[in-house]
């Protein structure tokens, strides 16, 4: 066999599992489409990530690159402004960590585990899968000459993110529970000299008139910012102007980023993205597994995206060395459910952002400073956090105190 175990993408989750792997004395072989550095979204990295990225040996190089520094959010709606310090949350643990832009960062990730010995194969594309044999599965890739190489190993993880090579090809996709919506988005060079602004945190807004129109703006270490808009699909009907034009035109309609951004320079075309949020009718099977974004994407508003690919390739890895090592494994328990828990929970307040009631709870000043806390962990990516009551039937825990804050 060409390796003990085939990793489809070399993005974050793809990296971590090599990485991990490799620590393990595994042979991993990852093919990559893109050539990196590549363009992506999902530049504010949550503090869970940190420990993911420590124990894969890759925190060092990301830390010694000068990233943003990231201790929070920010929320501004109609003049209202609201911060959460994640070092004031309720999980032990991280509380810290960085804003990236995203090419650079997955590139560092790439090079590291690439320098611990696991190959990565660039613009390699994935155009057949075959589980027929037992304990033998074969990838057939195309490289950028066009020439078709068949792969063998014993396992394949899937974490080429919005590519979704398996669950395409063994149509395992299946709708998302939440409506389509489009995001556009570009980076700028921001020239924000606002004395109260925090580059620290991420500030999302909410459009004055339109609670299910959101924005965010994640401040990068080297005067630039990701500048993004998400909204429903439709909502740019009436809009004139290119992508750029557009989304510079909101941005202005929300008072605190009229104010941040009246120097900027909006000095790069802007790119969109629709109908992104993703989901499968099971996250492995016999030779597979999916990870992060190839399994299931939520939603860009809490930046849970890398949180979720590198919380899957954790819990991925130590089943992959039991199997690999003859061991019994309860994947549906110890994977699928146990990384859905998460997601889950994720999914209830991304739900409770668009119907405005977790908006409420947001912005609501009387609010207990140990729900806060909780809520704080939250958005700091610890939703597997069980010993927090906020994990807990969040729905209903979200409407009954949305029931107690004023309406935006």
């Amino acid at each position: 066999m060409d390796a003990d175990v085939l990793i489809i993408g070399a993005g974050p989750a793809g990296s971590l599992a090599g990485s991990m792997l490799k620590k393990r004395g595994y042979r991993v072989v990852i093919l990559e489409k893109e050539q990196f550095p590549r363009f992506s979204i999902g530049e504010s990295l949550l503090p869970q990530c940190m420990p993911f990225l420590e124990d894969a040996e890759l925190l060092a190089a990301v830390e010694a690159e000068g990233f943003q520094f990231k201790n929070g959010a920010a929320f501004s709606h109609a003049g209202k402004l609201t911060e959460f310090d994640f070092t004031q949350k309720f999980t032990p643990g991280w509380g810290t960590t960085f804003q990236v832009p995203r090419a650079r960062f997955d590139q560092i990730l790439a090079e590291t585990t690439a320098k611990s010995g696991v190959p990565i194969h660039y613009r390699h594309s994935i155009s057949a899968a075959d589980f027929d044999t037992p304990g033998c599965v074969r990838l057939t890739s195309v490289d950028a000459e066009g020439v078709k190489r068949e792969w063998t190993a014993s396992l394949v993880l899937d974490a080429s993110g919005f590519g979704r090579v398996l669950p395409r090809l063994l149509n395992l996709e299946t709708p998302s529970s939440l409506p389509p919506r489009l995001g556009l988005f570009t980076h700028i060079e921001d020239r924000i000299d606002t004395p109260d602004y925090d580059r620290n945190k991420i500030l999302i807004a909410i459009h004055p008139k339109h609670h299910e129109v959101w924005y965010w703006l994640i401040p990068f270490s080297n005067g630039r910012s990701s500048l993004g808009v998400v909204m429903p699909q439709g909502f740019l009907e009436d809009r004139t102007g290119t992508p750029l034009e557009v989304l510079r035109e909101l941005a202005f309609e929300e008072p605190r980023l009229a104010e941040l951004l009246q120097q900027a320079r909006f000095d790069t075309p802007a790119n969109h993205i629709g109908g992104y949020s993703a989901n499968v009718t099971h996250l492995q099977g016999p030779g597979f597994v999916l990870l992060g974004n190839a399994g299931e994407f939520l939603d860009p508003v809490f930046s849970s995206g890398v949180t979720i690919a590198l919380k899957s390739a954790s819990l991925a890895v130590p089943l992959v060395d039991r199997q690999l090592r003859g061991l019994p494994v309860d994947w549906q328990t110890d994977y699928e459910q146990a990384l859905r828990r998460g997601i889950d929970v994720f999914r209830a307040y991304v739900t409770a952002w668009y119907d405005g009631s977790f908006q409420r709870i947001i912005f609501e000043e009387r609010q207990l400073a140990s729900i806060k806390a909780m809520i704080c962990s939250i958005l700091a990516g610890y939703a597997w956090d069980d010993t927090n009551p906020m994990t807990q039937r969040c729905t209903k825990k979200i409407e009954a105190i949305a029931e107690l804050c004023p309406l935006l």
